[in-house]
C-alpha cells in the first residue's frame, strides 16, 4: 500500500510539472515594460503613475462635474477564431465602453491599434479628455490599461480601482455589455 502511494505522489508530482503546476518555474509578474502579465486578479497597488484614484464617490463626483468623461471597463473576454466568445454574461457602469482585453500586459499589435484607435475615437483626439478606465476589485487590467494610456500621452486619467465590485456594493445599477468589436483581426491568434 505504502508502494502506491508513492507510486501516486510521483505520478501525481510529473502531473504538476507538466501542467505547469507550482512545481514549474513561475512566469514573472511584471513585463519589461512594467505591466503586470499574471496573476490579474490579485490585490492592486493604491495608485498607478499617470492617473488619479477614484473610489466610488470620487467617480460620482467626477461625472456630476465632467459628465463627458468616458468609462472605459477593460474586463477581459475570451476571443477565438476572429471573435468576441461570449462565455458569461457582462455588466458594466452605465455608459461605459468596453475595450476587452486591452487590460493585458502584453498586447500584440492588432490589440495595440484597437487601443489606440478607441482611444482616438472616445477621446475626439484630445489627449486632455477625461478618461477613466476600471475593471473589478483587486484587478490589474484597469492599472495596466491607465498605464498604457499615460504612455500615449493622455493626460486627464483616472483609475476607478475597485470597478465594477464598488459600484455594484453601492446599489448602483449596472448594465448588459458587448465588447467594442475589434475590426481587423486577421493577425490576432486563434483566428
Amino acid at each position: 500500500m505504502a508502494r502506491r502511494g508513492r507510486l501516486l505522489s510521483l505520478f501525481l508530482t510529473a502531473l504538476a510539472i507538466a501542467l505547469g503546476g507550482p512545481v514549474a518555474a513561475q512566469e514573472p509578474l511584471f513585463n519589461t515594460e512594467g505591466y503586470r502579465q499574471a496573476h490579474y486578479r490579485s490585490p492592486t497597488p493604491e495608485q498607478v503613475d499617470g492617473a488619479i484614484t477614484l473610489d466610488t464617490a470620487g467617480l460620482q463626483d467626477l461625472l456630476a462635474r465632467q459628465p463627458h468623461s468616458v468609462l472605459i471597463d477593460t474586463y477581459r473576454r475570451q476571443w477565438l477564431f476572429g471573435r468576441f466568445i461570449p462565455d458569461e454574461e457582462h455588466r458594466n457602469l452605465p455608459g461605459s465602453v468596453w475595450l476587452a482585453n486591452t487590460g493585458d500586459g502584453l498586447l500584440l499589435a492588432p490589440w495595440k491599434d484597437y487601443f489606440e484607435t478607441q482611444l482616438q475615437r472616445l477621446s475626439q483626439g484630445r489627449h486632455d479628455w477625461p478618461l477613466v478606465f476600471y475593471c473589478r476589485s483587486d484587478c490589474w487590467l484597469g492599472w495596466n490599461a491607465a498605464r498604457r494610456a499615460h504612455a500615449l500621452g493622455y493626460t486627464q486619467l483616472y483609475w476607478y480601482r475597485d470597478g465594477i465590485d464598488a459600484w455594484e456594493q453601492a446599489g448602483l445599477p449596472l448594465e448588459l455589455a458587448e465588447p467594442e468589436p475589434l475590426t481587423d483581426a486577421t493577425a490576432l491568434p486563434g483566428r
